[in-house]
């Protein structure tokens, strides 16, 4: 046939004669003249056109036919259901029809001059392997179920796609042996069935063009664009996540009607990937093959490598069409002991997948061979994506259940210790469904070290204290003014026995700000100053002036002035702010070096808590060049942030000074997760000593001296260990560098605090820049620990 897929296993030649055959046979038994009449005429007429009984090769010669084969459809396309059919004669899986009627010759006209008919979700090898197993059921006499919704997706005259369900009448047809066609035995059969993805293999069995058809078919549209009954039955059922046998019983039954078979059985295996297992599903109802009667399994152990790849890494599906005859292959493998377990001699394992991440297996079993396999596993092409939307809305919910769990019990938890918080509130779920009862255990991370650093300001107190002494002598003077006026305009003993109260008030002020002394402007104001406001402003117009701009200054909540205060709030909340984002942005970086525990807190300044250590991860290995990576990280990200402090006070109400620290800790420890104040802490007495280093190490002093550890315009680094003088001399010379830091470096001692000895320090000065620029070229840590030592 010209024109045709020459890459086809098939040599078509579009003929007529079954159906001039069968007219011949109808005309020995119609008794009605009438119809005898009518056949006698079409025959005669019909055997002037020879060709339409040989065979037509070229489908443009179809034209010259047109009204003959017209004549020789009529009974196939009466002319009164014309305009109601969507009908026409074509061949099978070429997009060719001819004789259609006039319905469908209408839906073409409106789908535009440049569409054109294609089956949907058909590539060539798949038009190829379709008509090998055409040959195989029609010549052979097998039964190989290769039935699956067809459609064509049409637009309509406003540009809408409207789907039509294709189906096929293939009584017209003949299939013979070509001149180079190839004898298939029950072995080539066993192993086309298996390969179904194999398109060479199947074009070694079928050679191109080797056999011959001779025919038409018929199809037949039906439009399914608003009427799916089909889907809508299929997202009723698998709305929710089975519960109960009876819902899964009903879950089974749809794929027993889909695949025709009374007895097939479902399953459905959850993967783990973090832990690389295969889980039981929580619900304690559904059955998994691949598991048979255990919880869960190693991957490796539980199926081949080809199994693994099949549907983990490629996600697509994994047919087995003789379960007996894997397991020989497999060495007899978990997958194939558990399978012949349960009598299962066929199966079809799918991957559940969303957004490329393999959830779950959806396993299909039969217990006769070949019954499922590698060409009825394209059904699934169908039916998954409500499989897919159902499991994803379902692990949506569990997911935020588990959420919800941890929220409730644990507060917010840093994203590197997550995966062990998201466990236990799996298994809190679980107890909780089986039994009614459950705990949320302790969390605890053994062997990890710790890093510290704070970036603090400088005399915060001092500067708080002087921001409170500022706006308590600022509001005394105003009301002292106001009370001079009164006194010129009325002169009473009250307004000097009050002057005489705010001078007094000042003078002490002046010399000291204790704790006392805000209450005690505070009481004053209450009981002696705001009786006097009220009637002040009633004296002249001149006093209400000062009066009301007295008032205006008030915070209404303390009725104090707020001014100074407000500046060194402001700017120290902004430096917090500024900092703790940049050292979250900076936090992302450190991450990629191994993944580790990491909070921070905002008092006046930034303080910050690492933890780093193999069993705060998920089986990674971990080894102490890490930890040296994030120790050089911290040294340069506190360098940066200091430099950062300075470069936003630039247009600050107030200038503040800073001074950073660094705890160095060379042993290991434990944290426990305190499920009373939902936070990480040291566990056990011993470890408890390097939160006591933590909580006074900034006030210690300088060993016989009175000098602090901690200066402005330098970084500290605490330690004990002589190690761990030399590791941070190396990382300090680096960043000398790298312009971090300067010259000036001091080895110190420092002085014994309660129950702390034999501390040194570190001190060095850090060098400013402007902006950001010379922070610009980041530091590669990879590798560079090893360059360093």
């Amino acid at each position: 046939m010209k024109n045709q897929l020459q890459d086809f296993p098939l040599d078509i030649k579009i003929s007529f004669h079954k159906i001039i055959e069968e007219y011949r046979h109808l005309l020995d038994e119609e008794q009605s003249s009438i119809s005898k009449e009518y056949m006698v005429k079409v025959l005669d007429y019909v055997s002037s056109f020879p060709k339409l009984e040989e065979g037509i090769d070229d489908p443009n010669d179809l034209n010259k036919f047109k009204d003959v084969i017209k004549i020789l459809l009529d009974e196939l396309f009466p002319k009164i259901l014309s305009k109601n059919e969507i009908k026409a004669a074509s061949l099978p899986f070429h997009n060719l029809i001819f004789n259609t009627s006039a319905r469908f010759k209408k839906i073409l006209e409106k789908a535009g001059d440049d569409y054109e008919l294609s089956m949907r979700n058909l590539d060539e090898d798949m038009y190829y392997i379709y008509g090998c197993i055409l040959i195989l059921n029609h010549h052979y006499g097998y039964k190989i179920d290769f039935s699956r919704p067809l459609y064509y997706d049409i637009p309509d005259e406003t540009g809408i796609l409207k789907h039509y369900r294709i189906a096929l009448n293939a009584d017209f047809i003949d299939i013979e042996k070509g001149e180079n066609a190839i004898d298939i035995t029950e072995d080539d059969v066993d192993l086309l069935i298996q390969n179904i993805d194999d398109v060479e293999f199947w074009k070694k069995k079928f050679p191109p063009l080797s056999w011959i058809f001779k025919g038409f078919v018929i199809v037949n549209l039906t439009d399914v664009t608003v009427d799916d009954a089909i889907s809508d039955l299929k997202t009723t059922l698998l709305h929710k996540e089975s519960s109960n046998e009876e819902e899964l019983l009903k879950f089974q039954e749809i794929f027993q009607s889909i695949y025709r078979l009374p007895d097939i059985r479902v399953g459905f295996t959850v993967f783990n990937k973090d832990r690389m297992v295969f889980e039981r599903m929580d619900n304690r109802d559904s059955f998994s093959f691949i598991l048979n009667d255990k919880l869960e399994s190693e991957c490796k152990t539980s199926v081949c490598n080809e199994t693994f790849k099949k549907i983990i890494e490629e996600q697509t599906y994994f047919a087995i069409t003789n379960v007996e005859r894997y397991a020989k292959e497999s060495n007899n493998n978990l997958l194939s002991k558990n399978l012949l377990k349960n009598n299962v001699m066929s199966c079809i394992l799918a991957p559940i997948a969303v957004e490329n991440k393999v959830w779950g297996i959806l396993e299909l079993v039969s217990y006769r061979k070949n019954e499922l396999n590698s060409i009825n596993a394209i059904k699934l092409d169908d039916i998954l994506p409500y499989i897919v939307t159902s499991v994803e809305r379902n692990r949506s919910e569990f997911e935020n259940k588990v959420k919800a769990v941890i929220q409730s019990e644990c507060t917010s938890i840093h994203p590197s210790v997550l995966w062990i918080f998201d466990r236990e509130a799996k298994q809190f779920i679980k107890d909780l469904n089986k039994d009614g009862l459950a705990s949320f255990k302790d969390i605890a991370f053994k062997d990890v070290y710790p890093l510290y650093g704070q970036i603090d300001i400088v005399g915060s107190s001092d500067a708080r204290n002087s921001a409170i002494q500022d706006d308590l002598m600022h509001q005394l003077e105003e009301i002292e003014h106001i009370i001079d006026m009164a006194y010129q305009i009325e002169n009473m003993p009250i307004y000097d026995q009050v002057r005489f109260r705010i001078t007094d008030f000042k003078d002490d002020l002046k010399d000291t700000l204790n704790a006392s002394s805000e209450q005690r402007v505070f009481n004053l104001l209450q009981k002696e100053v705001n009786p006097l406001m009220e009637h002040l402003s009633s004296q002249s117009g001149e006093l209400k002036k000062l009066v009301d701009n007295y008032q205006k200054q008030l915070n209404p909540e303390t009725g104090i002035i707020y001014n100074h205060r407000k500046n060194y709030d402001d700017t120290v909340q902004r430096i917090n702010r500024t900092m703790a984002r940049l050292l979250d942005k900076k936090q992302v970086e450190a991450q990629k070096i191994y993944p580790h525990y990491f909070e921070r807190y905002k008092t006046d300044g930034v303080d910050h808590n690492i933890y780093i250590g193999a069993s705060l991860t998920n089986n990674k290995p971990f080894n102490e060049v890490y930890l040296y990576n994030l120790r050089l990280w911290q040294l340069a990200t506190m360098c940066e942030m200091e430099n950062k402090f300075y470069q936003l006070q630039s247009n600050t109400p107030i200038q503040l000074d800073a001074a950073s620290l660094i705890l160095v800790f060379n042993s290991t420890l434990s944290i426990r997760y305190r499920m009373d104040e939902k936070k990480f802490d040291v566990d056990g007495t011993y470890n408890a000593r390097y939160e006591i280093i933590k909580k006074r190490i900034d006030k210690a002093f300088i060993k016989n001296t009175e000098e602090r550890i901690t200066q402005k315009g330098k970084i500290s680094i605490v330690y004990s260990q002589s190690s761990d003088e030399r590791e941070y001399l190396r990382y300090i010379k680096y960043l000398q560098i790298k312009q971090y830091l300067g010259d000036e470096v001091e080895l110190l001692e420092l002085e014994d605090v309660q129950g702390v000895i034999g501390l040194k320090a570190i001190r060095v000065n850090i060098l400013y820049h402007p902006d950001d620029n010379a922070f610009e070229k980041a530091i590669n840590y990879d590798g560079l620990i090893d360059h360093l030592r």
